[in-house]
Order: structure tokens, then C-alpha cells, then sequence
């Protein structure tokens, strides 16, 4: 019996250990990421905005995973899923956008880090210009291009680990579509993730 509380007592110390240490290469982590901000867009349609409009809101919800590099440095990638399920059903559109991130992390006190990073992933359109909207639409088009962003972010850290973080984002898609002329989009995003 005391050999069994011993062998148990050095698992949950050493697995209590183990998680405390700081993010090293391997780590594998998971989470939620929720993004809302607006966007200058003068090919695409926007759902929330009125026919003629370039541009409006833009809002998501991801699933991320984030492979750590190094103690300092990580690999995130972004998958939505909110958008493209909600455009698919409810709006016959296709907008998918999912994106890799290189992130450099500054440690500023245990509870804390400075998160920043370049992004690059492809955009992905099918559905009509901006000129339509949800009650005069026209005709659906597939347009396509790179996805650049950069983002900021403030990590929340316990035991060394990312739990939480709150960013910013700024992104720049350049759009080709065939018969039309290439489109512009420029926007920015608060972010916040929630790692599980």
C-alpha cells in the first residue's frame, strides 16, 4: 500500500513538473480562437453590408493548433469554421480563410508574454461582387489569393504555458478571379484565444 501511494505520489509530482516547465520544442497545444473587426473589400460581397459597399464587418470562430519550435518561437495554424458553415448554409457562399503563423514570444513577467508574428494562408471566394447584396444578388464568381497578416498579442501564462491571449491582427489579401478585375482587402481584427 505504501509503496503504491509512493509510486503515485512521484507520477503526480513529476507530471506536475513536467507541466510547469516552459514550452519546448514538441509541445502540442490546442484552442478556440474568436476574431471580430472590418475589412475594406472591393470585390467581394459582404453579407452585413448594404449593395455598393466595399467592405464591412468580419467575424469568426477557429479551431488553432500550436506547435512550439522553441521556448520562444511557435508554429500556429488557424482553421475557421464558423464562417464557412454560415455562408455555405445560410448565404450559398463559400469564404475560407485558414492560415499559418509564425510567432516570436517576449516573456515579460511570469503571468505574461508579448506575442508577435507574420501570417500566411490562402483566401479562398465563391459567391457575388460587392455590388449585390442578400436581396439582389449577382452572379456567383470563385476568386482566390494569398492571405498576409501580422499579428500582436498579449499571452496570460500559467505554469509557463499559454492559457489565454488577447491580439490583434492585421491582414492583406490580394484576390484574382477570372474576367474580373483582381480585388483588394484590408482589415484588421481583435483576437482571443482560448488554448484548452
Amino acid at each position: 500500500m505504501k509503496r503504491s501511494a509512493a509510486i503515485i505520489g512521484i507520477f503526480i509530482f513529476l507530471t506536475t513538473a513536467a507541466s510547469a516547465e516552459s514550452p519546448k520544442k514538441g509541445d502540442l497545444s490546442f484552442g478556440v480562437l474568436f476574431m471580430a473587426g472590418g475589412r475594406y473589400d472591393n470585390l467581394r460581397m459582404c453579407v452585413g453590408s448594404a449593395a455598393g459597399v466595399k467592405g464591412g464587418p468580419i467575424a469568426d470562430i477557429m479551431l488553432v493548433t500550436k506547435y512550439s519550435l522553441s521556448s520562444k518561437y511557435s508554429l500556429t495554424f488557424n482553421l475557421p469554421v464558423m464562417r464557412p458553415i454560415l455562408f455555405g448554409v445560410r448565404f450559398d457562399m463559400l469564404q475560407f480563410e485558414p492560415e499559418f503563423t509564425l510567432e516570436f514570444r517576449k516573456k515579460w513577467n511570469e503571468r505574461r508574454a508579448f506575442i508577435t508574428g507574420p501570417g500566411l494562408g490562402v483566401s479562398l471566394h465563391y459567391g457575388p461582387d460587392y455590388k449585390s447584396d442578400l436581396d439582389n444578388r449577382g452572379e456567383s464568381f470563385f476568386a482566390a489569393g494569398p492571405f498576409i497578416s501580422w499579428k500582436f498579442g498579449l499571452a496570460f501564462l500559467r505554469n509557463e504555458k499559454t492559457r489565454s491571449m488577447l491580439g490583434l491582427k492585421l491582414f492583406y489579401v490580394p484576390l484574382f478571379a477570372k474576367d474580373r478585375a483582381n480585388g483588394t482587402v484590408l482589415g484588421g481584427a481583435l483576437t482571443y484565444i482560448l488554448f484548452l
